[in-house]
């Protein structure tokens, strides 16, 4: 049998040990994640500027409209938007510009992208965030109580609901708001953002209503399936026995239950950004995914490219963070690097 002192000094030098190896393990997983991401983004800016080259359409027509013009002005403009280079030297130097910062001009209204952008940026994202907001703090409580009265009354209630907004279209939904809303009880604005920060979000609710309804009911059925599942487990059914009021027990359970929910809602909020599209167009919001829909239909390049890959990385980056915040919401997935 070894001596007291043997095995205190192997079970000392153990800990360290497996912290190291754990941490370097977690290093090995981020750094992994981030090459991914870089990758991919690559992968995607390599596509979006091919596809606006196949996609139908001439630029320069765009530009001179149907009036003739001469030879020498063709070849003039083709120079300046370096269509007379080949396709690996245009993207090569599209990229190039891109990271600097360049991300060029508009051809419908010749203004840089980076003006347009910062323009249009902040109705989006303040839209995004107020949806998300209000779905979130909706249909959490919802999916609680729906997990608590499982099988009862207000639990088919809201199931019922979740499956309406989950099937339900959003430009549909606007649509349906817009009526009631705008038309039938004059309450809300139709169109536009509004000026100053209170008047932007008094225009931006229906919008977010109609963003929030259907992510919301996809959290709602998310919470419900996480909360019965842990209010079915036997800890709970431990607690219960031990005389342990039902607020603790809830309280428990949906810190244990709600990692996967939480893990989800990044990728609901990276849906949420490429569903604007639909919502700003159905509300005439001077959103980016409005500016979208109108440089796609215009062939307007440089701003289709740099909105295309903008969304991209948005998504991606998005789901970077929500693998890297499992990682450290989940003992489970801790305890499987130690291995």
């Amino acid at each position: 049998m070894a001596p007291l002192t043997d095995v205190m000094d192997s079970a000392d030098l153990a800990p360290p040990v497996r912290a190291t190896s754990t941490a370097g393990a977690i290093a090995r997983l981020i750094a992994w994640r981030v090459v991914g991401a870089i990758v991919l983004l690559a992968v995607i800016s390599v596509l979006v500027f091919l596809l606006t080259y196949i996609s139908p359409g001439n630029i320069i027509k765009n530009i001179t409209g149907i009036r003739p013009v001469s030879p020498r002005i063709v070849a003039a403009l083709r120079a300046q938007y370096g269509l007379n280079q080949s396709l690996v030297m245009q993207y090569l130097h599209w990229l190039g510009r891109f990271l600097e910062g360049n991300w060029g001009r508009s051809i419908e209204d010749q203004t840089s992208v980076s003006q347009l952008f910062s323009e249009r940026v902040g109705v989006t994202l303040l839209l995004c965030g107020l949806a998300f907001a209000a779905a979130v703090l909706v249909s959490v409580p919802l999916g609680v109580i729906a997990a608590v009265r499982v099988g009862g009354v207000l639990d088919r209630l809201i199931s019922v609901s979740s499956v309406i907004g989950l099937s339900a279209p959003s430009f549909a939904v606007g649509l349906i708001l817009l009526y009631v809303f705008c038309y039938y009880l004059p309450i809300f604005p139709s169109s536009g953002a509004g000026q100053g920060l209170a008047d932007t979000v008094y225009h931006l609710i229906l919008p977010a209503a109609t963003l929030a309804i259907g992510v919301g009911a996809y959290i709602v059925r998310l919470t419900r399936t996480a909360m019965v599942r842990e209010l079915q487990s036997d800890y709970v059914s431990f607690a219960r026995a031990r005389g342990i009021g039902t607020r603790r027990i809830l309280a428990t359970a949906l810190r244990n239950g709600i990692i996967p929910v939480i893990t989800t809602m990044g990728l609901v909020l990276s849906f949420m950004v490429g569903s604007t599209i639909l919502v700003e167009t159905t509300f005439t919001l001077p959103g980016l995914g409005m500016l979208l829909q109108s440089s796609v239909e215009y062939k307007d390049f440089a701003v289709v490219q740099f909105l295309t890959l903008f969304f991209a990385a948005i998504i991606v980056l998005v789901t970077l963070a929500v693998d890297l915040s499992y990682l450290a919401l989940s003992p489970e997935w801790r305890w499987q690097l130690r291995k």
